[in-house]
C-alpha cells in the first residue's frame, strides 16, 4: 500500500522518490481500479479527500498511518477529477489544500488539483539521452524563454503544442543549443514569472498538460536541443491553498516568523527539516525522471547560502547541507544533467565536488562579468580609458568556478533597459556597440545565455503580459542585427576552440590586455585544430594596418567582422591577411589589420595536420 523504504528515506531527508508514494496515483488494489492518496500532515487531527467526485463533502476520511502520513484508496475515479485535502488541525479548524505532489492543477485563479496519470507518456529520445553530457568541453548557447511571453496569439498564451511547432525550429535555425525555460511549475501570480511556486511537481496549466510538455521536450531532443528549467527552492507562496501552515502549523516553512518571511513576500523553506529536504530533492529528481530535462538552474542560491541572502547574518548551515546532499544525489542518479547555480555571492567552491567540500553545482552564472561588462558599455568612450580593466578583470577570477555568461531576463526589466538600450550613444552607435558586445561575449571563455529578444535587439523591456516585438524585424537595422547574432551563434558552434577549453588555462590567452590609451583589447582562443584571434575596438576611432602579434605564421582569415555591410557596418575590414616576421606582443609574427570604429573582428588560423609543423 505504501513503500516503507521510501517513507523511511523521506523522513531521513535522503529521498529522491517521494513523488512515487505521496500524491495521487492510479492503481489497482484487490482487483479494483482506483486512486491511492497519500499526504504528509503530522500535525493534523484528521484529513479528508474532497473533490468533484463527492461534491466536496467530508465523505472520504483518510487513515492516519505512522509518522504523520495519511492514506486512502478511492475506487472509480478518473483522469481530471478535481480534489483537495481538507485538513483539520488540533482545534478542529480546517483548510482545503492543493496536493503538494499533484502533477497538474487548475488554471489560476482556481486552485484545485487534478487527478492525472503520467504513466502513458511516450518517449523516443533514447539516442539523445545516451549521448547527453554536462557539456564542459562543448558549446552551450542557451536561449532563455518565458513561455508566456515569446509569442502571443490573439492576446493568449502559446500552448506547448504551438511552441513545439514554432519555438523549436526557431531555436534550431538560430544556432542555440539549449532552451532554458523560466519556471514551468504551477504558480498563482503571473508577475512572479513562476519563481513564486505553488506546485513543485505540476507543470503550469497556462500552456498545456503534462503530456504536451513531454511531447515538446521529446521533439526538442530529436532536434538535438537540450531543455533546462528554472526552479526556486528558496521560497514558496503564502496563498492559503498552498504549503503555508499546511497542517495547521509550520511544516514547510521555518517555525519562527523572522526566518520564515522572505524579502519577496513569500515564505522561506525550512531547509533544516529532513522531510522538506526530501520534498525538494524529489521535486528536482521528478523533473529529470518524468520530463527528461537536461539541466536545472536553481534560482537565488545566495539566499540559500546565507540567511535571507545577507552575508552579515552568516551562512545557513542547514541550507548548505541540503544543497550538498541534493547535488550529490542528483549527480549520482542523473550524471549527465547540468546543475546550475544563479548565485550573486562570492562564496567559494560553488562548482567544486561535494566530495572535496564544494556545493556540487556544475555551473555558476557569472554575474560579476555581466555587471562589469554592461557598466563598461554604458560609459562614454572618452572615459573608457579609466575603466579599461572592467573587461579584463573577469579573467583574473574566471577559473575559480565553471561560469556561464548570462544576459538574462533580470537585465531587461524594472527600468534597467534592454541590452541594446544600455549601450552608450545614439541609435547607430548602440547597434555598433551591441554587436561588439556579443562578439566579446561569444569569444570569452564560458558558456552563454541570452534572454529572448536579445537576438534581434529589442528596445522594449520584458513584460510578462505581452509577446516579443516581432514587428521590429520589419526594420532593416534589426534584420541585419538578427543575421549578425545568428551568424555569431553558428560560428561559436562551428569552431571548437571557442568552447573546448573554456575551463582550462591553455584555452585562452591575452595578446594585449593593457591598451587602455586606445581602448583596444585582443586575445586568442585555441585548441588542437584552431588558433583564433579576437580583436575589439571600444572607441569611435579607426585604424589602418594595426599590428597584432600572433603565435603562428601563415594565413589568417577574418571569419566575422561586426562592421561588415551585411550587418549594417561600414565595411572597413581585412578579410584575409598573411602574417609578417615582425616581433610584436611577445610573438615572432604579426598581422596587420584594419579596425573600424566600435568594431569586433575574429580571425581564424587553421593549424597544420598532425605530422606537419606550425611555425
Amino acid at each position: 500500500m505504501v513503500d516503507k523504504n521510501i517513507i523511511k528515506s523521506f523522513h531521513e531527508g535522503h529521498c529522491l522518490d517521494a513523488y512515487k508514494v505521496f500524491g495521487s496515483h492510479f492503481v489497482k488494489e484487490k482487483g479494483i481500479n482506483g486512486v491511492r492518496f497519500n499526504v504528509y500532515a503530522p500535525n493534523a487531527k484528521k484529513v479528508f479527500v474532497v473533490g468533484s467526485f463527492n461534491d466536496w463533502q467530508n465523505t472520504h476520511m483518510m487513515n492516519k498511518l505512522e509518522d504523520g502520513v495519511f492514506s486512502i484508496f478511492i475506487a472509480g475515479l478518473k483522469q481530471y477529477d478535481m480534489y483537495k485535502y481538507r485538513i483539520f488541525d488540533e482545534n478542529d479548524n480546517y483548510s482545503d489544500k492543493a496536493d503538494p505532489y499533484s502533477y497538474f492543477n487548475e488554471l489560476r485563479p482556481n486552485t484545485s488539483s487534478f487527478l492525472y496519470d503520467l504513466s502513458t507518456i511516450k518517449w523516443s529520445d533514447k539516442r539523445w539521452l545516451n549521448k547527453r553530457s554536462k557539456n564542459f568541453d562543448k558549446p552551450v548557447n542557451i536561449y532563455e524563454v518565458y513561455a508566456g511571453g515569446w509569442k502571443r496569439k490573439d492576446g493568449r498564451y502559446y500552448s506547448f503544442v504551438e511552441l513545439k511547432e514554432e519555438l523549436i525550429p526557431y531555436v534550431l535555425e538560430n544556432g542555440f543549443t539549449h532552451i532554458e525555460f523560466m519556471p514551468l511549475n504551477e504558480f498563482p501570480f503571473d508577475g512572479s514569472w513562476g519563481y513564486q511556486a505553488s506546485g513543485y511537481y505540476s507543470c503550469t496549466s497556462r500552456f498545456g498538460n503534462p503530456h504536451e510538455l513531454a511531447e515538446f521536450i521529446n521533439e526538442a531532443h530529436k532536434k538535438n536541443i537540450g531543455i533546462i528549467i528554472d526552479m526556486a527552492f528558496v521560497h514558496f507562496v503564502k496563498d492559503s491553498h498552498g504549503l503555508r501552515l499546511f497542517d495547521g502549523k509550520p511544516l514547510y516553512e521555518y517555525p519562527n516568523e523572522f526566518d520564515a518571511n522572505s524579502q519577496w513576500g513569500t515564505l522561506n523553506f525550512n531547509l533544516w527539516n529532513e522531510e522538506v529536504r526530501s520534498f525538494l530533492m524529489s521535486s528536482a529528481s521528478f523533473w529529470c525522471d518524468t520530463y527528461h530535462v537536461d539541466g536545472i538552474r536553481f534560482d537565488a542560491v545566495s539566499n540559500l547560502i546565507f540567511w535571507d541572502g545577507n552575508k552579515d547574518r552568516g551562512t545557513n548551515e542547514g541550507a548548505l547541507a541540503f544543497i550538498k546532499r541534493m547535488n550529490f544525489y542528483l549527480n549520482q542518479k542523473y550524471p549527465s544533467v547540468m546543475l546550475i547555480a544563479e548565485d550573486s555571492s562570492d562564496f567559494e567552491k560553488v562548482c567544486d565536488s561535494t566530495i572535496y567540500g564544494g556545493l556540487g553545482f556544475d555551473y555558476k552564472w557569472d554575474l560579476g562579468w555581466m555587471n562589469d561588462t554592461l557598466k563598461y558599455y554604458e560609459i562614454d568612450p572618452i572615459y573608457r580609458i579609466w575603466e579599461h580593466h572592467k573587461l579584463t578583470f573577469s579573467m583574473a577570477y574566471f577559473y575559480s568556478e565553471k561560469f556561464i555568461l548570462p544576459l538574462s531576463h533580470d537585465e531587461v526589466v524594472h527600468g534597467k533597459k534592454t541590452i541594446i538600450d544600455k549601450m552608450w550613444g545614439d541609435y547607430n552607435q548602440k547597434f555598433s556597440q551591441v554587436k561588439n558586445l556579443y562578439a566579446y561575449m561569444f569569444t570569452h571563455p564560458g558558456k552563454k545565455l541570452n534572454f529572448m529578444g536579445n537576438e534581434f535587439a529589442m528596445f522594449r523591456e520584458f513584460d510578462e503580459n505581452r509577446g516579443l516585438d516581432w514587428d521590429i524585424l520589419n526594420f532593416e537595422t534589426h534584420q541585419k542585427f538578427a543575421r549578425y547574432f545568428k551568424d555569431l551563434n553558428l560560428i561559436y558552434k562551428a569552431h571548437s576552440a571557442l568552447s573546448k577549453y573554456d575551463y582550462q588555462y591553455d584555452g585562452f590567452k591575452w595578446i594585449d590586455a593593457d591598451n587602455s590609451a586606445q581602448s583596444i583589447y585582443s586575445y586568442t582562443r585555441e585548441d588542437e585544430k584552431e588558433y583564433i584571434v579576437c580583436l575589439f575596438n571600444m572607441c569611435p576611432n579607426s585604424y589602418s594596418n594595426y599590428e597584432i602579434g600572433v603565435k603562428f605564421s601563415g594565413e589568417y582569415k577574418e571569419i566575422l567582422n561586426s562592421e561588415w555591410d551585411i550587418y549594417g557596418g561600414i565595411n572597413f575590414a581585412t578579410y584575409c591577411v598573411n602574417s609578417e616576421k615582425i616581433y610584436r606582443h611577445g610573438y615572432e609574427n604579426t598581422i596587420k589589420v584594419n579596425i573600424a570604429p566600435f568594431s569586433a573582428s575574429i580571425f581564424l588560423y587553421k593549424k597544420k595536420k598532425v605530422g606537419t609543423k606550425n611555425v
